[in-house]
């Protein structure tokens, strides 16, 4: 006998079925237990067809660049940061591609006595930023030339004001001197690169979340820290490949030396917070040990600087340190050979010539020695294609650019 089937409301299925029929199914029907987790497993698996695959996550910011304008940007940090002579400080920033990043230390001078620190003499720094403004450099700065292996990188350019070579934290006292009608005075110096630089990484550290490429760089007395601020940087972006090159300071060889500016900038107590100097005495001190140490930590780094070899303003600055060469060249081997002889990773460009600094100037585009030019080793540097040591042969003449070497 056949079942009569009923639809009944609320969707349920009523079955209507003659007595012996509905006593087989009553002897033959499951438990409620197999018929509760079965219809609790149809249900879920339901449940989870009915839903339609995530969509993948977006892709993780590379930078924060809104707000900036094309060309040079004013980022005033305020806060401890100041001039040597208390005026504001301030830095620049020009956005390019979101994922390369070059950080520029400006050079300036120094000065560690009340002769040199003076701003009513003769002073061998600059004061304060009034006149510096990044748009009318050029080299690494004209950023409209297709030579310009900087072309696309987003800038950050830290100005000098504090006569330490970026690395001072003091404030400091001098005594100027009788000169003529020139009466002694007190001299008062803000000694705040590093407390600048700080503000300076801090910002570019809260807006670039990940590049891919760095290149950190300065001239003169701005190359003095590259190494340091580079591996400073290194610690924040462990991914990214990155190249370093000090511009115009490898002839300062402070061993044996007369003065000792450090000790009036402050620095020596910045430098024993990190491991590698924490033991180090002032009198130890040199710009070469910032090279090894950075080099050693980070292997992967290729760190680099560039000189003419009887570069003018150098000479003048180790006379007035007392310590004036008969030929800049011997420094900067010495220099050099002390660097390498603890680590592989470093290499040298030497030019002919005394011009001081090359990152800022037309001749960043024809300067070369030996055949090479110095635009298409930095090139090299920066797309982290090998480089190896450069080194003028008539070292007392400046590069002309011949026919044999190229400029493209």
């Amino acid at each position: 006998m056949l079942a009569n089937w009923a639809f009944q409301p609320f969707g349920t299925i009523q079955v209507n079925m003659s007595p012996e029929l509905n006593r087989n199914h009553q002897m033959a029907r499951p438990s409620n237990h197999f018929f509760t987790a079965g219809l609790l497993l149809t249900t879920l698996l339901m449940i989870a067809c009915s839903e339609s695959t995530p969509e993948a996550s977006p892709p993780l910011a590379v930078a924060n660049l809104d707000g900036l304008e094309p060309g040079w940007n004013v980022i005033e940090p305020g806060g401890e940061t100041v001039c040597s002579d208390g005026s504001p400080y301030r830095f620049f920033v020009r956005p390019g591609a979101s994922d390369k990043l070059m950080v520029f230390f400006q050079g300036g001078g120094a000065c560690w006595t009340g002769g040199s620190c003076d701003p009513d003499l003769d002073p061998t720094y600059r004061i304060n930023l009034e006149e510096v403004d990044p748009a009318k450099y050029h080299g690494i700065f004209q950023f409209d030339n297709p030579q310009n292996p900087m072309k696309d990188h987003s800038v950050v350019f830290a100005p000098y004001c504090t006569a330490d070579v970026h690395i001072g934290d003091s404030l400091a006292h001098y005594e100027a001197p009788q000169i003529e009608e020139h009466q002694p005075h007190p001299v008062t110096i803000q000694h705040r690169g590093y407390t600048n630089s700080d503000a300076i990484l801090d910002w570019a550290f809260a807006h670039f979340f990940r590049p891919s490429e760095i290149f950190v760089t300065g001239s003169s007395a701005g190359s003095i820290p590259s190494p340091y601020y580079t591996m400073r940087i290194s610690e924040q972006y462990p991914e990214a490949r990155i190249a370093q090159l000090g511009d115009g300071s490898g002839g300062y060889r402070l061993n044996g030396q007369q003065t000792r500016p450090q000790d009036q900038w402050g620095t020596m107590d910045r430098m024993r917070q990190l491991p590698e100097f924490e033991s180090l005495q002032s009198e130890n001190f040199n710009y070469e040990i910032l090279y090894i140490a950075a080099a050693k930590r980070h292997p992967d780094i290729v760190f680099t600087k560039y000189d003419t070899a009887e570069d003018s303003v150098q000479k003048r600055f180790l006379d007035l340190a007392g310590d004036a060469p008969d030929s800049l060249l011997t420094f900067i081997e010495a220099n050099q050979a002390d660097i390498q002889s603890e680590v592989s990773n470093f290499h040298a460009y030497i030019a002919g010539g005394d011009l001081h600094t090359i990152l800022g100037r037309p001749e960043f585009y024809s300067y070369h020695a030996n055949g090479t030019l110095f635009r298409e080793w930095i090139a090299a540097l920066v797309n982290g294609e090998a480089i190896s040591d450069v080194r003028c042969a008539d070292c007392s003449q400046p590069p002309v650019v011949a026919s044999s070497v190229s400029s493209n």
